[in-house]
């Protein structure tokens, strides 16, 4: 009795300080919250604004944080828009029709694009306050978060066992309720993974974002990413150095108070009947487990939970409604199709007439030749990334402790934002006489290869255990089980990296494709420089130059998305869904 009563003082005692550590950890994020978050209402004159932040390293701890602030932001933005898109996309047949292909555009609409519209926006919406630039910078750094997780979550929703959705109908969810408890917690893996992968994507645009050069206009931002490019114009690699430091231990830290304890969670919800043995582990989430935080949240939010499933049981069930007339359900795609087409046909008349007053025939002809050659540096980065990481992808995901160890440097490594080292590199393409046009495929990689390995990783540790011991039990030969079991296990993770990363290399050749240091700029010959040159020009040119760069690298990346990529979703989604 004696050492029963012993271990139990001690998880009383170890429940308390996990309860104590807990408060303190809550006390602290809300008061740097306040701390951090009272700095973007400061007083802005877009007249006399700065084009420079001090560079001290004492700054950094400051700067960090208010870079983690907009990135924390945008990725709640990111997930509400998640939800609601990919949702409508998967549940809908005529909303697909329509959601997708503007996925397509918006992933493939660079960053820069965005900028040039919003930042004046929102300086608009708030004038004289320094929000209206956090906002477009927040919104920036959305634009290269949201398109993967919702490519994620959609194919996830797309992929679910039928089963599940039959036992959701026959026990009378309401489509609300089928959201919370099946589509969400069924896609949960992909979706973590995914969302980890795009936060590190979001530091690779964070100097754009918060150093914007739009219309002749330079604005800069308190952060580690505008931190970083006053350093590179100064030409002082001492204090990139540091800017580097910082960044390493900002990844690290995020890493494990906020990635490790959600992967380790999001485990709860691997759908498979056998034990594997993968159990990852957190050392933040057992300190959560251990407290009374987990039941005293459920406390608070059970009444709202029963709530809302109430108020939005109002939606109806979730079993799919019955399929009309098909005279009149023609009928209704055609009427659909008419008004969809009506919009793109007004649209593109627009856009076309701007640019051939503006720009002319002979500057679209150019513009096509540019994209010619960043396609082909798309092409080369997509190939070897597929050659190095896919199998590396699946031996990692099918290794608890392997996948334990190396997540950590995974996560630093896709999270580092490969555009802090551009100084350096640009350094060494200078002394080794390498051309930007070269190079250029070596700075895109760094950015988006990534992608492909977390999806990798992710669809690996996700194939069924009871499927893995069948093929060990038939013995099947390696190769046979790569060819019959891994391969088409991870194919459909593979296809949403592949996508999200071939979008992320168009979107990266715009500072892939340009390099400055010191006061010297290197420029590649492809549609990212010419976005690039065209976002900081004034006048008509600026309208009309920008305008042509991202339809074409739009039509670049939709028309490969529809003659490739489209097609292996169909097959993902047709012979490898559980």
């Amino acid at each position: 009795m004696l050492p029963a009563r012993r271990r139990a003082e001690g998880r009383r005692r170890f429940g308390f300080a996990a309860d104590l550590l807990v408060i303190v950890g809550a006390a602290a994020l809300i008061w740097l919250v306040i701390r951090v978050g009272q700095g973007m209402g400061a007083t802005f004159d877009a007249a006399h604004a700065g084009t420079r932040i001090d560079t001290d390293p004492a700054e950094l701890p400051y700067y960090a944080a208010r870079s983690l602030l907009r990135m924390f932001i945008a990725l709640g933005a990111s997930l509400v828009f998640t939800f609601g898109y990919a949702t409508l996309a998967a549940r809908s047949r005529r909303a697909r029709s329509i959601l997708l292909p503007i996925l397509d555009v918006l992933q493939s609409v660079p960053i820069l694009g965005f900028l040039s519209i919003t930042v004046t926006l929102f300086i608009a919406l708030f004038p004289g306050s320094t929000l209206g630039l956090e906002c477009a910078a927040i919104f920036a750094i959305f634009t290269s978060q949201a398109w993967n997780m919702t490519f994620a979550f959609y194919q996830s929703l797309i992929s679910q066992p039928r089963d599940l959705g039959e036992a959701a109908q026959n026990l009378g969810l309401s489509r609300w309720q089928r959201f919370w408890r099946l589509d969400v917690p069924s896609g949960m893996i992909p979706l973590v993974w995914n969302a980890m992968m795009s936060f590190g994507g979001g530091w690779f645009f964070l100097t754009a974002s918060e150093a914007v050069s739009v219309a002749g206009n330079e604005y800069a931002l308190p952060g580690i990413g505008a931190y970083v490019a006053t350093a590179s114009s100064d030409g002082d690699l001492g204090r990139v150095g540091w800017a580097i430091a910082a960044m390493i231990v900002v990844i690290v830290g995020v890493n494990l108070l906020f990635w490790s304890p959600l992967t380790a969670w999001a485990e709860r919800f691997r759908l498979e009947d056998s034990a594997t043995g993968r159990e990852p582990k957190s050392l933040v989430l057992g300190v959560l487990r251990r407290s009374h935080a987990g039941s005293a949240f459920r406390h608070l939010t059970n009444p709202v939970v029963t709530a809302l499933d109430a108020a939005f049981g109002l939606l109806g069930p979730s079993a799919p409604a019955t399929v009309g007339h098909p005279a009149r359900r023609r009928l209704g795609d055609g009427v659909f199709a008419l008004v969809v087409a009506a919009i793109v046909a007004y649209g593109l008349w627009r856009a076309v007439e701007l640019i051939l007053r503006d720009a002319g025939v002979g500057e679209v002809g150019h513009v096509l030749l540019l994209g010619l050659a960043t396609m082909g540096r798309v092409a080369v980065v997509m190939v070897v990334a597929t050659a190095i990481w896919v199998p590396i992808g699946v031996i990692i995901g099918l290794n608890p402790a392997l996948s334990r160890a190396l997540q950590p440097i995974i996560q630093v490594c896709a999270s580092f934002p490969a555009n802090f080292l551009f100084p350096v590199v640009t350094a060494v393409f200078v002394a080794w006489h390498i051309p930007l046009n070269l190079g250029g495929i070596v700075l895109m990689a760094l950015g988006t290869q990534w992608y492909i390995l977390f999806n990798v990783i992710a669809a690996a540790s996700a194939i069924p255990g009871d499927l893995l011991e069948a093929a060990d039990d038939m013995r099947l030969p390696r190769t046979m089980k790569w060819r019959s079991v891994l391969l088409p296990g991870v194919f459909a993770g593979y296809v949403t990296g592949g996508i999200t990363a071939a979008g992320g290399a168009w979107n990266a050749s715009i500072v892939a494709e340009i390099v400055s240091y010191n006061g010297e700029t290197q420029h590649a010959f492809g549609l990212g420089d010419y976005i690039a040159r065209a976002t900081a020009a004034t006048g008509a040119e600026h309208v009309s130059h920008l305008l042509l760069g991202i339809v074409v690298m739009c039509l670049f990346v939709v028309g490969t998305n529809a003659a490739l990529w489209r097609r292996l979703y169909r097959v993902a989604e047709r012979r490898y869904s559980l």
